[in-house]
């Protein structure tokens, strides 16, 4: 019989998508500079390079403290999700929830190794591409990189129309988020992980219920008739 290897198709998730993240982060750093923009498919399917503090979709926490704790913050959380899926493995939990974890988990490690790391290896990105390692240092200390983020789907690109009260004539743009691969495996996680908990972890309490009257039943039961 063929050996089981519980940790083997998880760990792979990880290191792929790891992989892809920072290839495609550093090749961006290095191609683009902040705010350039190159069509994929049409007007909808775009990279855009752009920067944030290291919250998902471009989102930020403001100041240097904040961005400080968020590092850390993202440090803890980023260790507690890697304990609870190598709990769930050695626990033999369902496939789907423990491959949804390891998404989440590679997600918050991709946007944590460039808020750590990004600030020494690189220098600004303004007006210019940046240089990895560049002689005169990084553009930010330990813990303060900044995060990449390049894939934009503008989907809709529109006006709202003029007898509209309030936002008539204003400029309307659908999925106006920048995000990347890492904020992509987080998002794929998390909706494994509702498939996981709204369909398959129902399906295992039905299935585990025991009827009152049989288990009733059995405990009465004489032992001839056991």
């Amino acid at each position: 019989m063929r050996k089981q290897r519980p940790y083997l198709i998880p760990f792979l998730i990880i290191g792929i998508v790891l992989v892809a993240d920072q290839v495609l982060k550093i090749w961006i750093k290095t191609h683009f500079y902040i705010g350039e923009e190159r069509s994929l498919i049409g007007n909808w399917c775009l990279l855009h390079f752009i920067e944030n503090e290291g919250m998902a979709f471009g989102m930020s926490l403001g100041g240097k403290v904040g961005k400080l704790l968020l590092t850390l913050f993202r440090l803890v959380a980023s260790g507690a999700i890697m304990w609870f899926m190598i709990h769930l493995i050695k626990q033999g939990s369902r496939r789907l929830l423990i491959y949804s974890i390891a998404l989440i988990f590679v997600g918050a490690l991709g946007n944590l190794v460039d808020s750590c790391f990004y600030g020494l290896i690189f220098n600004a990105s303004y007006y210019n591409v940046a240089t990895l390692f560049p002689p005169e240092g990084g553009y930010a200390p330990l813990f303060f990189g900044k995060v990449v983020d390049m894939f934009y789907f503008p989907l809709i690109d529109t006006t709202w129309p003029q007898w509209m009260p309030f936002v008539g004539g204003t400029p309307f743009r659908f999925f106006n988020a920048i995000f990347n691969i890492a904020d992509a495996s987080i998002t794929i996680g998390i909706t494994l992980l509702i498939i996981d908990q709204l369909f398959f972890t129902k399906k295992e309490t039905k299935n585990g219920d025991e009827d009152p009257k049989n288990a009733q039943d059995e405990t009465t039961a004489t032992p001839a008739e056991a």
